[in-house]
Formats: C-alpha cells, structure tokens, sequence
C-alpha cells in the first residue's frame, strides 16, 4: 500500500515549506479533505494494522488519483504523527494551507498588528465566520494553538469561512498560554473579551501590537489565559442583552480596532 512520491524533491525549502503543513486525523475528516479539490494535499498516512475497509480503498483511490504519496507505518509511529493515537482510527492526512505561519516568523515580519486568539471556541460554523470576519476586517492573523479549538480544516468551518480560510494569516503554536506569553514579552498588549468588564472597546486605546482573545461559547476565555491579559474589555449591551455571540465579536472587533 505504500507509495513513493517526487514531491520531496520538488522542495526548494523544507523548513518553510513544512511548517505549512497542518495534520488532520480520523476517516472521516480525512475522507473528506481527500475529496475538496480546494486543499493542497501532502502526504496520506495508514497504520500497518487497519483492517480492510471500504473508507481505506476509496482513501488509496482518491491519493494516488491526486499523486498523494502514501505512507505506512506501526500503529506507535502514527500516533506520533497524529498526536493523538486515541482517536486517529488509523489514519492521518497531511494538509498544505499556504497561509500558516508561526509565532516567530509572524512577529519578525510585521511592527504593528491586531490579531484574534481562539480560546476553545468549539463550534466549527463560528470559527469558519470568525475566518472571514477577519478576512474582511483589519484584522492581520488569527492565533490558533494547542488543542480545544473545532478543527480549522473540516467541511463545516470551510464553508462557513466562505473560501477566506486560505486567505487569512494562521499563526499556529503549539500551545495557545506559551504563544500568547511570548507575544506579550515581544511588547504586545492582550485584551481579553469579557461582558462584565467595565472598560468598552470604544472606549480603549489599543497598543500598535494588540491581540484580542476570544473564549468559550458557553465558559469564556479560560483562567491561565485571563492571568495573562493586560485588560478586559467589553461590548456594552442594551434592553438587558448579556453576551453575543463570538462570532458576532469577531465581527465587531475586525472593524472597529483598526491599527492605523
């Protein structure tokens, strides 16, 4: 089942070219990436002990129809690949998206930003409008890192973005407390979105490089990470509303902040 590709020789640079690549698990989602033309596809990845199956050969089809190189490996290897050998079910999938950067490479490239930070906004329909609110928006990067986020590839959080996932910066660590620490000791402010904060977002303002946190549907943005906030602010409400939601936060922040 293996398969050999020419792909690593095409690679002018591999550490830039791979901190691009982003790695989805589980049949489904790899299933379904396999089959949007939209994704850049690197590498399939199978452990040697999956049993036959029909997900398995229409995976293999639709690889080697796209030239994907094809690789297996000990159950052990996968889960390293993976990184969670848990609930892979035996397969990994190695994405291209262009627009990921890390945290180094994003703060020597720019003097002045705003940046959004997802801080374990489950939902993939909100963190797909998210995408695009801050696509439109002035918005210089969206900070994903470590786990608890919805997937930032999957066919809800695809279309919800409306196509903008591959537009918008992706600034990528792997964890969301240590990249934000960081940012911080690089001279950005973090402004944590909080409904009961006196401060409005009208009202504040915001430091040449500044990264705006958005937390939890349902829990808000989490202790360790509001330890680190320099402010919170809030979006004052009227006729006893108490919260949007953090899509809509998105939205406002991505066109009312802007840096200029």
């Amino acid at each position: 089942m293996s398969k050999t590709s020419n792909s690593k020789s095409k690679i002018q640079n591999p550490k830039s070219f791979f901190s691009k690549i982003l790695t989805i698990y589980g049949r489904k989602p790899v299933l379904e990436a396999l089959q949007d033309p939209n994704l850049q596809i690197y590498r399939l990845h199978l452990a040697e002990s999956n049993r036959p199956s029909k997900e398995l050969k229409q995976m293999v089809k639709l690889a080697e129809k796209r030239g994907v190189e094809i690789r297996t490996h000990e159950k052990k290897a996968l889960s390293r690949i993976s990184k969670n050998g848990r609930q892979d079910q035996g397969v990994a999938l190695d994405i291209i998206l262009e627009n990921l950067i890390d945290p180094e490479e994003f703060l020597q490239s720019r003097e002045s930003f705003r940046i959004v930070a997802l801080d374990r906004v489950t939902n993939p329909q909100n963190v797909g409008m998210i995408i695009r609110s801050c696509a439109a928006g002035a918005i210089d990067g969206l900070l994903l890192a470590g786990k608890g986020n919805a997937p930032l590839v999957s066919p809800l959080t695809i279309k919800a973005s409306a196509g903008t996932l591959f537009k918008l910066p992706i600034i990528r660590g792997d964890s969301l407390f240590k990249t934000l620490r960081r940012f911080h000791e690089a001279g950005s402010r973090i402004y944590t979105l909080d409904s009961h904060a006196e401060l409005g977002y009208r009202e504040t303002e915001f430091s040449q490089r500044s990264i705006f946190v958005l937390g939890n549907e349902s829990e808000g943005v989490s202790p360790e990470i509001e330890a680190l906030s320099d402010a919170s602010i809030s979006i004052p409400m009227n006729r006893g509303v108490e919260s949007l939601n953090v899509a809509v936060t998105a939205a406002l922040l991505a066109f009312c902040t802007s840096s200029s």
